[in-house]
């Protein structure tokens, strides 16, 4: 807690100052202090000590027995949803959507069951904020499925953070919804976050951002480096379901590195990195690690911002390992691998972000730049059409060149729906603008045109 109080404080000394150097709406939000501030770490050293305790949660495992199997771990994880709802007097609505699907890794008709819990919205409950992690976990043969898997981190470590995340910001209240995700069925074929996100597309949610998280609570790699004050975050370039028209457009008017996923990981890293200190987030240009892939994923598919947060660094023998000893060196997936203090960070990175992102507006819509062949760049857009812009105070306009990873240059512009950057040339810059909230809770940047946007159209909806 003493550790908590030192983020909280630093924070607000930073916050102060960018208020002071910046016009528009105060940037001291406090309660993002108090939410890093208040994660804890036993809480999650007793959630994975618990899920280990399962023996295997393999997709294809015991549904039946209460003490062994994914059945067993998935009822677990529901109670302790269940009694976060009775601490903040039945704020959460607990569901369990399920398919029964078949694939090369599960041969025969099997029900995937996800353990969700829905925090809704006081002001506009369809914008949705997911934080998900997989509960299912496996050994060398991904078809074993009775020996024994601990899943420590892999990923119960996901687990333990999206149930303490809850814990922490089910005390708050906020405009839009947050819906936690503890899925099943990664490790036979990512299904447990297909039956999230169809899930979310049945019932209309407007899907703002999936944080999910896969092994996170580690940070020393196999070859013995690594670092214990930086967490990895994946993205995807432009949008998956992007048409051929949009693609042509994007060749000709830039925005490769500019979807809303990627801006959603710029989004974090610049939110983040100011309120825990000595701490970085690091952005990594790619969906997810070669050749490998996790629940994030299901949401791109369906055109939704989805990032994936992971550990600095990875050690293979802990991971997808029959447990045993070779040659004096442990292989599996234990416990004793787990840095607790480390997934806090990583927990408290989650948390502030889905703390931040309801309290700011939606995004802007239908951003259009101009000013070829003119020395100034023009941007236009709508307001947000959601019951949030009471809440709305302006807008931001950001820059960059076209080569820099971050957001580097900004200006206010209040509550208007066009913003001319005198002598500020568009062939050599990459533009995006926010929504910004009375409170200072800034939306993620959008960048210009279909590449960019964090509402599809309903023309344009897969």
């Amino acid at each position: 807690m003493k550790a908590g109080l030192v983020w909280a404080a630093a924070a607000l000394c930073a916050a102060c100052a960018v208020r002071e150097a910046e016009p528009g709406p105060p940037q001291d939000q406090a309660a993002l202090g108090a939410i890093a501030g208040a994660i804890a770490a036993e809480p999650m050293r007793q959630t994975i000590h618990a899920l280990v305790g399962f023996g295997t949660r393999h997709t294809l495992s015991d549904t039946a027995s209460d003490s062994r199997g994914i059945g067993a771990a998935r009822r677990w994880v529901q109670g302790r949803f269940a009694a976060i709802s009775q601490d903040c007097g039945g704020c959460l609505e607990v569901v369990t959507p399920a398919q029964a699907v078949s694939g090369p890794r599960i041969p025969a008709p099997t029900e995937v069951m996800d353990v969700v819990a829905v925090q809704q919205g006081s002001g506009d409950p369809q914008r949705v904020i997911v934080l998900t992690a997989h509960l299912d976990s496996r050994v060398s043969d991904v078809m074993n499925a009775s020996a024994d898997a601990p899943g420590a981190d892999d990923d119960g470590s996901g687990v333990a953070l999206v149930l303490e995340a809850a814990r922490v910001l089910s005390r708050y209240k906020f405009r839009a919804t947050i819906v936690y995700g503890v899925l099943s069925g990664e490790e036979q074929g990512l299904y447990g976050g297909k039956v999230l996100a169809q899930y979310a597309r049945d019932r209309h949610w407007q899907v703002e951002a999936d944080l999910n998280n896969d092994i996170v609570g580690a940070w020393l790699g196999q070859s013995g480096s690594g670092d214990s004050r930086r967490v990895r975050l994946f993205s995807e370039s432009t949008r998956e379901t992007e048409t051929p028209q949009e693609a042509r457009q994007r060749r000709y008017q830039g925005g490769e590195l500019d979807g809303p996923s990627r801006n959603l990981a710029r989004y974090v890293k610049r939110l983040v990195e100011r309120w825990i200190p000595d701490w970085r987030v690091d952005l990594v240009y790619r969906v997810d690690r070669f050749g490998r892939g996790s629940d994030h994923e299901a949401f791109n598919a369906l055109g939704d911002p989805a990032v994936c947060f992971r550990g600095s660094a990875e050690d293979y023998r802990h991971q997808h390992q029959d447990l045993r000893v070779e040659n004096g060196v442990a292989y599996g997936d234990t416990i004793d691998h787990v840095d607790f203090d480390y997934l806090a960070r990583i927990t408290a990175t989650n948390a502030v972000a889905a703390g931040a992102l309801p309290g700011a507006p939606a995004p802007p819509e239908h951003l259009a730049i101009a000013g070829a062949v003119t020395p100034d760049t023009v941007l236009t857009w709508h307001a947000p059409a959601d019951p949030q812009a009471a809440a709305l105070a302006g807008y931001r306009v950001y820059w960059r060149d076209t080569t820099e990873s971050a957001w580097t240059h900004s200006r206010w512009f209040g509550d208007v729906t066009e913003a001319k950057l005198p002598g500020i040339v568009i062939d050599d810059w990459a533009f995006g603008v926010a929504s910004v909230s009375t409170d200072g809770y800034e939306s993620p940047v959008e960048f210009p045109g279909p590449v960019g946007a964090f509402r599809l159209t309903v023309e344009r909806a897969p």
